[in-house]
């Protein structure tokens, strides 16, 4: 962690891991979809002065699908995972995103309920690029929180 001028901390995550059910699933060099917005739900109202107004209340909560990246590697438990949906069994968990800093110590962490993965995609590959082939998961879950 930095601090910065004013007194607060910015973190600076270079290493990410999955947790499932309390077990390392992977370490992750990405992830993206940390977040959640609320819907805005409006209806009209009339004051005592005949005066007709819009006002705003909070309506459902949405979780953003959760994209994590790294290099393709032999560990196959991502794709068992999915695997479940594919079978039509689909497999829901509870687990954790870990945010790492520089020093290896834990800086961050997001726990999701109710998780399955909706995709699981691996980058392009081409021989005359030598380039690292990346493995990409999307996670959809029911509930997201920051710890």
């Amino acid at each position: 962690m930095e601090e910065a001028n004013d007194g607060y901390f910015e973190y600076m995550g270079s290493l990410f891991s999955l947790e499932i059910e309390g077990v390392e699933i992977g370490r992750f060099t990405g992830v993206a979809g940390l977040g959640y917005e609320t819907e805005v739900v409006e209806f009209q109202d009339t004051l005592l002065s005949g005066k007709i107004v819009t006002r705003k209340r909070p309506g459902r909560i949405k979780y953003k699908d959760i994209t994590l990246k790294r290099g393709l590697s032999e560990d196959n438990a991502l794709v068992d995972w999915y695997q479940t949906v594919l079978d039509g069994a689909v497999e829901r968990h509870n687990g954790s995103i870990i945010m790492y800093g520089t020093a290896g110590e834990e800086v961050g962490r997001w726990n999701f309920e109710n998780a399955w993965i909706s995709s699981w995609t691996a980058s392009d590959m081409d021989a005359g690029a030598d380039e690292i082939v990346i493995e990409e998961i999307t996670i959809v879950h029911e509930y997201l929180e920051r710890a």
